[in-house]
This record gives C-alpha cells, structure tokens and sequence, in this order.
C-alpha cells in the first residue's frame, strides 16, 4: 500500500518520527487554512484545517511505510496528539472516527496512492478546544510573546512556504514585519 501524507505547516522542515520515502512535493489539495491553534506549550500559532478560511496550497510526501495504522500512530506521535483524540488524525481509508474530506478524497483518486493521512487538529486558543481566534487575537497573541517563546513563533510563520498565503499571515507581515523567508 503506498500511503501519502498531506501537509502544510512544520512538518515541512521538522518531520520527527513521521518516516519519509519522499521528500514534500508541491501540488497537495488546496485546502481551508488559518492560523488559529495556540500550541500546548504556547510557543506557535499552528496553521490548521477551519471551513470558510482561505484555500491554501499544500504538499506532500511518500511514507516509509506501508500501513495504514503506522501511518497514523506516526503522525499522531510527531503531532502531539493524545490516543483520546483518533479523529485528530484523518485518514482515506477513513478510521477511528476521522471524517472524510471531500477536497482530500479527490486528490486521492487523482494520485497514485491507496491511502492519504493528514492533520485534522481543530482551532484552538487560550486552551479552548473549538475557538478560533480572531485576527485581532492572533495579532495581540503573537505581539504579547517575548525572547525565545517569539522567535520560535515568528519562525514558524516565516519559514512557511510562500505559497501559504492566509489572511491572518498577511496581518502578521504588515503588523509585525514577519515576512516569509525565503530559500
């Protein structure tokens, strides 16, 4: 079974236990993102999945593996993500409670692929499951930040693809000058 996985924010520079057979290739589903999830140690503002934000280009990668629950169990480990939280990883074929998405199902059939995973991790702010910032908060949230905790958040913003173009990094660059960088 060769299995994909789809990405768009850290996981482009910082793979963790999540094994590659490929490197990231442009030309993933465009799919809504927005910069909305606190991390649980606030030092980042993640991009994530949220309808009605942005279409946004993705990439993906080839796994080094070809299970479907290895996929999974090696993204939900390079995420963070708690076994309470299955859904927080999603998945074609589909597992665990994780929905299917329409825009990722027909990249799929598109692709030489039998499996796809991604993740699927909702909005998030001030440890509030759900809640999406506003632009407003987003902007106070970063600005608040200091040292180290806002160099690591201002790099993670800046090393995304240029490509990645929300409304929320558009605020981010024109208020706080932190524009892509470029390689």
């Amino acid at each position: 079974m060769r299995i994909a996985c789809i990405c768009w924010g850290s996981l482009l520079w910082k793979t963790g236990p999540l094994k590659l057979s490929s490197p990231w290739s442009a030309g993933g589903p465009e799919l809504p993102l927005e910069f909305l999830r606190d991390s649980d140690d606030s030092d980042e503002l993640a991009i994530v999945l949220c309808e009605g934000a942005p279409m946004v280009p993705t990439f993906f990668a080839t796994l080094a593996t070809d299970d479907l629950n290895e996929a999974r169990t090696m993204l939900a480990e390079r995420e963070k993500i708690h076994p309470d939280h299955p859904e927080w990883i999603g998945s074609i074929p589909p597992m665990d409670g994780c929905a299917v998405d329409p825009r990722i199902a027909a990249w799929l059939d598109a692709h030489e692929f039998d499996a796809v995973v991604w993740t699927a991790l909702p909005p998030k702010f001030h440890n509030v499951e759900g809640r999406a910032p506003s632009a407003d908060e987003a902007v106070s949230f970063l600005s608040a930040m200091t040292g180290s905790v806002r160099d690591k958040a201002e790099d993670y913003i800046r090393r995304l693809p240029t490509v990645i173009r929300t409304a929320y990094r558009e605020r981010f660059e024109r208020e706080l000058k932190w524009t892509p960088i470029v390689e």
